[in-house]
């Protein structure tokens, strides 16, 4: 078998900014492990917190959306994997791969499903309260889940959302595998190395501000838990660290109210390591939450919401608190940041929980058998999948026929 793998991104790599990027950091070392060339190509334009792939070795290539020179690119590349990063990027580029490369095994890698986090941010938004069965009228789960229907498989990173898949979408369970976060076992040399109880002191919060639901939690700690907890704890601050800041967050920041805005932190396990608590009032969203998983890399317990620990610890005790209503959650915070002993306890729960579901070495060995084992017979499992070659038949690629209709608009006016 040959391998290389061409990895279609939404945006450049920024593992530092947020969840997804550390993601796709993970999935590049699955293939690099395995030995396989990569090129990573991505219609976004790069800024200062993109990182440098060439460094691991891997090839960057700059591609254009609604243009037949991906064709040319792909041809070329002649993969035997194509890895989507987001279903947008299988719709804009996925029937291409299809035409030029069509022996290549299609991989996408959802992230979370986008329709579940958009549906209950409107719902929010409309102070009613969200329910699943909104998923089946709405115009972007049709889209996504279509995505995935094309695809030869789909890497789902929540159980919750692989219980969507199965119980509401009704998606064939040989289209999709739960590939979490792949992380390093945190052993007892790791542990050794936390800052105890005693030398950490005030509050913390991360988080990307491109992305709706930590706009929002900030603005809950702001107006109603920060007073809550400040009330009981004059002394302690709560530190609010994270890129892209709108001027909104920006001009939240009061030094006599110990509410600081950071900006974005250099090293987040760092700031996180020396901070007592996580704060994280998720009120919608989806997927892993990558600010939690972090916290528990750290050794800090937390506090968040059902939807912040949605998926992420099966039937084990969470590492700090749980609370939908901001009344319990601050006084939940003010006991876990007063409480050595209670502290102590959460924190070895996050040990459990990222031991015992985020395994890197059996996580990314299972992984890849199951790649190798599709990759055998992936024309059979093709002829299996007759929804997924509807979607693939002519009369159904509306986004093929509007993207070609744009180039040709496009080479119109450059005449």
């Amino acid at each position: 078998m040959k391998k290389h793998i061409v990895i279609i991104g939404y945006v450049w790599v920024e593992p530092d900014s947020s969840a997804a990027g550390q993601r796709m950091l993970q999935l590049i070392d699955v293939f690099l492990n395995k030995n396989f060339t990569i090129t990573f190509a991505c219609p976004a334009q790069k800024n200062e917190r993109s990182i440098d792939l060439t460094k691991k070795g891997i090839k960057e290539e700059f591609i254009s959306v609604n243009s037949s020179s991906f064709d040319f690119f792909i041809k070329k590349e002649n993969p035997s994997i194509v890895l989507f990063d987001r279903f947008m990027m299988e719709e804009q580029f996925g029937w291409r791969v299809s035409e030029n490369c069509p022996e290549a095994m299609k991989i996408l890698d959802t992230e979370d499903l986008h329709c579940l986090r958009k549906l209950r941010h409107e719902a929010y938004k409309k102070k009613i309260k969200f329910d699943v069965s909104q998923l089946v009228i709405s115009d972007l789960a049709k889209r996504e889940i279509s995505s995935i229907l094309r695809c030869d498989i789909s890497l789902i990173i929540s159980e919750y959302e692989i219980q969507l898949l199965r119980e509401i979408f009704k998606i064939d369970e040989c289209l999709y595998v739960h590939l979490p976060f792949l992380l390093p076992n945190i052993d007892n040399k790791m542990q050794k190395e936390w800052h105890p109880y005693s030398d950490r002191n005030h509050f913390i919060f991360i988080g990307n501000y491109l992305h709706a639901p930590n706009v929002n939690a900030v603005i809950q700690l702001k107006k109603v838990i920060w007073p809550i907890i400040r009330e009981k704890l004059p002394k302690a601050e709560l530190h609010v660290y994270g890129p892209y800041a709108p001027e909104q967050i920006i001009q939240m920041n009061s030094k006599k109210d110990n509410f600081l805005i950071k900006g974005a932190a250099n090293i987040a396990l760092e700031s996180i390591g020396k901070s007592r608590v996580m704060l994280a009032p998720l009120m919608f969203g989806a997927g892993i939450k990558g600010k939690l998983i972090d916290a528990m890399l750290a050794g800090t317990p937390s506090v968040t919401t059902e939807i912040g620990v949605e998926g992420m610890k099966g039937g084990l005790s969470w590492n700090g608190f749980v609370e939908n209503d901001l009344q319990a959650f601050s006084e939940a915070a003010i006991s876990l940041y007063t409480s050595e002993r209670i502290w102590k306890q959460k924190q070895l729960n996050g040990v459990e929980i990222i031991n015992r579901r985020y395994n890197k070495v059996s996580l990314e060995s299972a992984f890849y058998k199951n790649i190798e084992k599709r990759l055998e017979s992936l024309e059979t499992n093709r002829k299996m999948n007759f929804i997924g070659s509807i979607l693939q038949y002519k009369t159904m690629q509306a986004t093929k026929y509007m993207s070609k209709w744009i180039e040709a608009k496009n080479a119109r006016e450059i005449k």
